[in-house]
């Protein structure tokens, strides 16, 4: 234990120590603390007067940082999410402080005491069988790019693989041949291996045949050769929604992003009567309650519910108000 801690010297062992050392968290958790802690402190210089190296740990309050977080809300606009990502950032910091700094217990347990704020749940966003079909017939495959992306694509509506778990991708990770699979590191640094269907490998195969880009051996890389970003993936994705909009009329009302195609896959899965424990496996999912959104979106399994349900000698369907004010009374 430092017999004199500064809060300087304390925020630079978070990082180097807790963070990097000791959790070896990832680069991506890395990058979200440290523009936390940007922003944090140049609020306080602007509310405070105080230079970041000037400041101690004393004046980080629970009052300053519930300030803090209101000011992310109103002046930056963040939603209910975002503000819950930098509180996650500060409660590690004054986790690592409690040990480091006994002597600011009650303060920092004030601080860890802020609660998130509960955000609202939107239901996901998932494509159909002909979007998913519209989609992956968009990359034109009489190019390099259109191949790859093609073969992207097609892999992230079957496995479910985050961005960052697909650009990371390497060639031997992908194992064909009989109980074909794909293995990766996901959040956590947790390795999982997710199955191949029969069209997947297909595809993957041919793409494998194509001569590597540039000196790593990325499976889908960047025209350059190098590792697709996570904005590169938006933008591919978002050129192939804009073509398979011109042959799937629902396409246009839909907002389609990377992330749409991993609820897809887990979509599928869930209409495939496949269990909630093993979608969570599926996904890399840390609990299976995390899968619950999949259930309250999907609308066809309640319509199977309402059908089974249906008592005897009457008709299936939803129920229609037959006068203005019940319907209004329904409608709260």
């Amino acid at each position: 234990m430092r017999s004199a801690v500064s809060f300087p010297g304390l925020l630079e062992a978070f990082f180097t120590e807790r963070l990097m050392q000791q959790r070896r968290a990832s680069s991506h958790t890395v990058a979200s603390y440290r523009d936390t802690f940007r922003l944090l402190l140049q609020f306080v210089r602007s509310r405070l007067g105080t230079s970041p190296s000037d400041l101690t740990l004393a004046a980080l309050d629970a009052p300053l940082i519930g300030a803090f977080l209101n000011h992310l809300e109103t002046a930056r606009s963040n939603g209910s999410r975002s503000r819950n990502l930098r509180l996650t950032a500060i409660r590690s910091f004054f986790r690592y402080a409690a040990y480091e700094a006994p002597a600011h217990a009650g303060q920092i347990q004030r601080v860890l005491a802020i609660p998130n704020r509960r955000p609202a749940r939107p239901l996901v966003g998932f494509l159909t069988r002909p979007e998913i079909a519209a989609l992956l017939a968009a990359p034109d495959p009489r190019t390099w790019g259109g191949r790859r992306d093609a073969a992207l694509l097609l892999l992230a509506v079957q496995t479910g693989l985050r961005v960052s778990e697909l650009t990371s991708l390497r060639r031997a990770d992908v194992i064909l041949g009989p109980g074909a699979y794909v293995q990766c590191t996901g959040k956590g640094r947790k390795e999982r291996c997710t199955p191949l269907a029969t069209p997947t490998v297909r595809t993957l195969r041919a793409w494998l045949r194509e001569p590597p880009q540039g000196s790593a051996d990325l499976l889908f890389p960047n025209a350059r050769g190098g590792r697709l970003s996570a904005d590169g993936v938006q933008y591919l994705v978002a050129k192939h929604v804009a073509v398979a909009r011109q042959r799937c009329a629902s396409l246009r009302h839909k907002r389609v992003s990377p992330h749409v195609l991993r609820h897809t896959s887990a979509m599928e899965l869930l209409q495939a009567g496949v269990d909630r424990a093993v979608i969570a496996l599926w996904l890399g999912h840390e609990s299976v309650e995390t899968t619950q959104i999949y259930l309250d979106a999907n609308l066809a399994l309640k319509e199977e519910a309402l059908r089974r349900t249906t008592p005897a000698r009457s008709r299936a369907g939803r129920y229609h108000a037959d006068d203005r004010l019940l319907g209004f009374l329904k409608g709260l």
